[in-house]
């Protein structure tokens, strides 16, 4: 928010500096993002009057204007602005000036007729951005007065950036009321006296949604002069405060709204149909803005309508047909309203839009504000363009007040490490308008109507804290005592996780958790996703089910900046509705892309695969202890490639997939190469085995070699289960070591040979013991699998 020093200064003025001013304000949490002058300096500027315009006798774009700026004789100033006439006030450059560009104003002849001085534009004087002409001054400016005296340029401007929270410091007053608290200075006391109605006129107004605008005032005003213009002073506080001016009708509502932090709105009393309604849309009708947009308001948007359809998205933007026209309108309805925050939060950002007003509401509006903004509005709009004024119409009731929070001073003591006198803390409190009643050696604070932030304990302390200065806060060691936590051995801590990771070459990456809805979709089928009701953008518009969206996203990113081997991963959650509830399950996700190992001489630059992947999660289930258990199982799924992607298991239900990336979603993405992709439950890693001795055998272990031929289908994984299961105890361990398919097998058949190796804790295995195990292991896979002996 930007606003004009001068302009603060007028409510309260404390005994500081400008920057004594700026410093107080960021250490009270309004932090000061910039301050500048209100215009760049020029000198030899003064207010004039042109007398007479005459044609430039060689020069068609030229005038010849008589100008009087307060001397004793005309000045003759050649002017090409096409708005230059007689009877103009304007802003004359003598010469000896010197304008904020460092131009020297000097007598010259312009295509032979002599210029004593210029004419200037409110771009040539860094009033404005762009100009159609020469800056128009009102008639009442004063002839030969000083233009920086006569504007009050010699001002600062200061920019605050605020908090979402602090919404009731969106208006000079609000500031005003901060800087008066915060060094005990008074504040300039505002109540605006009624106007009295002149006319009867009214316009009904209908809430029928009283939860969504609890308290909605308006008034009637006739008789306007839409000759009028605005007045010098309020473009002035306008511009300073980074808004155009568009006329008095808008002008004043602005101002209203920048000064007391009440948005308002004007429509155009003749163009209004039957009585004034705050109700919900019902999602088919539509509305053209005033930005031209034309949108269809959702059944939740909150509308401003009459008897033709809506007018208005309430607390967001008018509409184009019963905005006010400049020059032309001459009766208007001056509305005056308090929208919820939950009625306006991400109303604006749906349709694209950001206003000042929609900035406020979804922010919070003192529920007090409404009709004394009416009032302060009619009086500024009666003065500069004239006319009458009806009644107040008000619709509803102002909420009830805040409920009362209780502030210990053992516990302000506690959390900012020193004391504070009891009598400080509610003389602070009281200064920031808040109602303090001693209860029971503690204090019942009611926050006032502005304060939508004050609802908790530590609220009110941090505002105690603020009062007495952030950078006045003691320094104070803390001490206690340290006790060392027990750390669970079956439980595998989240760093050693990443170690494992990060040693075999990966990176840590952190992705949002909002992805877009089409791209999830591709990537997961199973649905279940959870939609958000004001997302930041379309393209972050669901909560994502799984990390891969991220990951590929980051790689992408990566790609896109030459990077020629990527292995990212993320430990995160995950979001899916199952059943009516929202499960929220912690995953470990990665993907590998591009070499197998960076760049070398001593190796082939192969690329990463399927079982380089697997070999790194093999390593993760290793570090948990749960190797043996690990199972390998085909699966198919919409992300991953047919035919190259798996299920990993473990023997209590839990599983994760791994796979390279569907070729359609090489596309999609506008990738190169496919990557390796996982994803696994934390859970399947998180409880490990605790290591247990067991002895070594004295005795040797025999070595027996299977060649057996299966099926394409069957798969390595399976057999090892199957040869554990028929062997007993004495199998300690089974490894494929080679797996073959050509001369000597059959189509659809494939030779795959394990080891086993046998061994006894208490005797030598003997020739009839290894024949009975490997006979059993046979039979088992004959009969599982029609397993045959290689020949």
């Amino acid at each position: 928010m930007k606003f004009s020093e001068k302009w603060l200064r007028e409510w309260v003025d404390p005994a500081l500096d400008t920057a004594g001013l700026a410093d107080l304000l960021t250490m009270a949490g309004l932090e000061v993002d910039a301050v500048a002058p209100a215009a760049p300096e020029f000198s030899g500027v003064v207010i004039g009057t042109v007398v007479a315009a005459s044609a430039h006798p060689d020069a068609d774009k030229l005038q010849v204007c008589e100008v009087d700026t307060g001397d004793s004789a005309m000045r003759q100033i050649v002017c090409g602005a096409a708005n230059a006439r007689a009877g103009l006030n304007v802003a004359v450059a003598l010469p000896g000036g010197k304008l904020p560009d460092g131009t020297k104003i000097r007598e010259a002849k312009l295509r032979g007729v002599a210029s004593s001085g210029m004419i200037c534009s409110a771009v040539e004087l860094g009033l404005a951005d762009s100009a159609e002409g020469i800056l128009e001054l009102p008639a009442d400016a004063a002839v030969g007065q000083d233009l920086r005296d006569w504007l009050a340029l010699d001002d600062t401007v200061i920019e605050i950036d605020l908090t979402p929270n602090r919404g009731d410091c969106l208006s000079v007053l609000g500031v005003a009321r901060e800087v008066s608290a915060l060094v005990d200075s008074p504040l300039q006391a505002f109540e605006p006296a009624p106007v009295s109605a002149e006319i009867d006129d009214i316009r009904e107004v209908v809430i029928e949604a009283p939860a969504a605008c609890p308290h909605y005032a308006g008034r009637v005003i006739r008789g306007l002069d839409p000759a009028a213009s605005t007045p010098a002073w309020m473009t002035e506080r306008l511009r300073r405060s980074g808004v155009r001016s568009m006329g008095p009708l808008v002008d004043v509502t602005n101002y209203v709204m920048l000064e007391l932090g009440q948005p308002m709105h004007a429509f155009d009393l003749d163009r209004l149909q039957g009585p004034v309604r705050v109700r919900m849309a019902d999602g088919q009708e539509s509305l053209t803005l005033l930005d031209g947009e034309t949108v269809t308001p959702a059944n939740n948007t909150l509308v401003i309508a009459d008897d033709s359809g809506p007018l208005a998205l309430a607390g967001i933007m008018g509409g184009a047909a019963t905005a006010v026209a400049p020059g032309q309108t001459t009766s208007v309805f001056l509305e005056s309203a308090l929208f919820t925050p939950a009625a306006t939060a991400g109303q604006a950002r749906r349709y694209g839009l950001h206003t000042d007003s929609s900035h406020r509401f979804e922010r919070g509006v003192d529920p007090a504000m409404q009709v004394r903004a009416l009032e302060r509005a009619t009086t500024l709009l009666l003065a500069i363009a004239g006319g009458q004024a009806g009644p107040v119409v008000s619709a509803g009731e102002p909420p009830a007040a805040f409920e009362p929070v209780r502030l210990r001073p053992e516990r302000v003591r506690r959390l900012l490490g020193f004391e504070v006198p009891s009598k400080d803390i509610r003389e602070g409190l009281e200064r920031l308008h808040m109602q303090c009643d001693a209860s029971n050696g503690a204090l019942l604070v009611t926050p006032p109507s502005f304060r939508y932030d004050i609802r908790l304990e530590a609220d009110l302390i941090e505002e105690v804290a603020r009062l007495h200065g952030y950078n006045n806060l003691p320094a104070a060691e803390s001490s206690g005592p340290l006790r060392v936590l027990p750390l669970s051995e079956s439980r595998t801590p989240l760093t050693r996780l990443r170690d494992v990771l990060v040693q075999r070459g990966y990176q840590e990456a952190i992705t949002y958790s909002f992805v877009e809805a089409g791209l999830q979709a591709q990537l997961d089928q199973a649905g279940g996703a959870v939609d958000l009701l004001n997302p930041l953008s379309a393209e972050l518009g669901q909560m994502r089910t799984s990390i891969w969206p991220g990951l590929l996203g980051a790689l992408q990113h990566n790609l896109n900046r030459q990077q020629p081997r990527v292995r990212l991963f993320e430990i995160g959650r995950v979001f899916r509705r199952e059943g009516g509830e929202l499960h929220q399950p912690q995953m470990v996700a990665g993907l590998a892309w591009g070499l197998r190992e960076p760049e070398q001489w001593g190796d082939d630059a192969a690329p990463v695969d399927f079982y380089d992947v697997k070999a790194d999660i093999e390593a993760l289930f290793r570090l948990a202890g749960k190797g043996p258990e690990l199972a390998w199982d085909p699966a198919e799924h919409p992300a991953l490639h047919p035919g190259q992607g798996a299920r990993v298991r473990l023997e209590n239900g839990l599983e994760g997939l791994i796979g390279v990336l569907h070729p359609g979603l090489l596309r999609a993405f506008d990738l190169p190469q496919a990557p390796v992709l996982f994803e696994l439950p934390l859970a399947m890693l998180e409880h490990s085995r605790i290591p247990a001795f067991e002895p070594i055998s004295r005795y040797p272990s025999v070595r027996r070699d299977l060649a057996l031929v299966v099926d394409e289908s069957v798969g390595a994984g399976a057999l090892c289960d199957i040869a554990r299961e028929a062997a007993g105890e004495w199998l300690t361990e089974v490894e494929v070591f080679d797996v073959y398919r050509g001369k000597g097998i059959e189509s659809g058949r494939k030779s795959i040979a394990l080891s086993l190796i046998l061994q006894h804790y208490s005797r030598t295995l003997e020739d009839r013991d290894v024949e009975e195990v490997i006979t059993r292991v046979t039979r088992g896979l004959r009969d599982q699998f029609n397993a045959t002996i290689r020949e």
